[in-house]
Order: C-alpha cells, then sequence, then structure tokens
C-alpha cells in the first residue's frame, strides 16, 4: 500500500496494519505466543513488540498533546534524540517486562483507537500540509501518525514473520 496523503488512506493504512498484526498474532502457536524469539534483537518475544508499539502510541499522543498547547515536545523522549534512539527503546522494552502479553494487547487495542480517533479529529489539510503546526518541524503530522501507526505496524509484523520462521 502506498503511503497515505489523505485522512481516508491514513485511516484505512493504519486500520488494515492493525487488522493484519492482530491475525498474524493469533495465527502464532499458542505455546509460541509467549516464548522467546530465536534470534537476538532488542524485542525478545511478541509481548516485547506489542508494548514497544503501545509505548510508541503513548510518546506521539504526548507530542501531540504537548505540542497543540503550543509547547515544543522532546521528540523523541526527554533526554534523547533520533541518533540515541537505540537507547530509549531499550528503556521501553525494560518498562514492559512486567507486562503479560494479554495486558499488552488490550493495552494495544486502546492505545490503537485513541490514534483513529486523533486522526479523525484532522482535517487533509491539517494532517498532511507540511510545517503547518510548530511542533512537527519540517514535517506534517500525518507523517507523524503514520510513523507511528501504519509503518511501525509493518515493522512488528515483519519481526513477527522473522520470529515464526525461526521457530
Amino acid at each position: 500500500m502506498p503511503r497515505p496523503t489523505t485522512k481516508n488512506e491514513l485511516i484505512a493504512a493504519a486500520t488494515s496494519g492493525y487488522t493484519k498484526l492482530n491475525a498474524l498474532i493469533e495465527s502464532l502457536p499458542p505455546e509460541k505466543l509467549e516464548a522467546p524469539f530465536e534470534f537476538e534483537d532488542r524485542d525478545r518475544n511478541v509481548r516485547d513488540v506489542v508494548m514497544h508499539l503501545v509505548a510508541w502510541h503513548h510518546m506521539m499522543r504526548r507530542w501531540y498533546d504537548e505540542g497543540m498547547a503550543g509547547d515544543k515536545p522532546a521528540i523523541p523522549g526527554e533526554g534523547y534524540t533520533w541518533q540515541t534512539l537505540p537507547a530509549l527503546n531499550q528503556v521501553i522494552w525494560e518498562q514492559a517486562q512486567q507486562t503479560p502479553l494479554h495486558q499488552a494487547r488490550a493495552e494495544l487495542a486502546n492505545t490503537h483507537e485513541a490514534m483513529l480517533a486523533l486522526i479523525a479529529a484532522h482535517s487533509d489539510e491539517e494532517l498532511f500540509t507540511k510545517k503547518r503546526y510548530h511542533w512537527t518541524g519540517t514535517t506534517s503530522l500525518g507523517a507523524y501518525l503514520i510513523s507511528s501507526t501504519s509503518s511501525h505496524y509493518d515493522w512488528a509484523m515483519k519481526k513477527l514473520r522473522k520470529a515464526a520462521k525461526a521457530w
């Protein structure tokens, strides 16, 4: 699917990606749902991948709320830059270690719906005009939302397919 350029395309891509991700998780053998991946990686099981998505949804919401309130959000996170993203993702991983998979999936359902509601609240112009909001820099709000929904769902499915092949 090409990169979305309208609100309807973004909603469709996010919904489709989320649906496919859930179908992929459901297709995994039950005994593998909580099993470690058989390759070295930061994310070591299905829960880790799901909680990574949840954390990025929460960060996106924080950026949005702070930015729309007139503040300059710390993107990607306080004390982190895009160059130090691996360290931020490691912190996300560490914080997720006590979350059971069923809770992670329920949280993902909630944060996904919140992302869809955020997208739905904006017009095509608001979503896809570059530099419209000071806090998005040279890009658009839609680009941030694509990255935290459909593109991130694609990343998650790639990771889970790799795990399924290795099992």
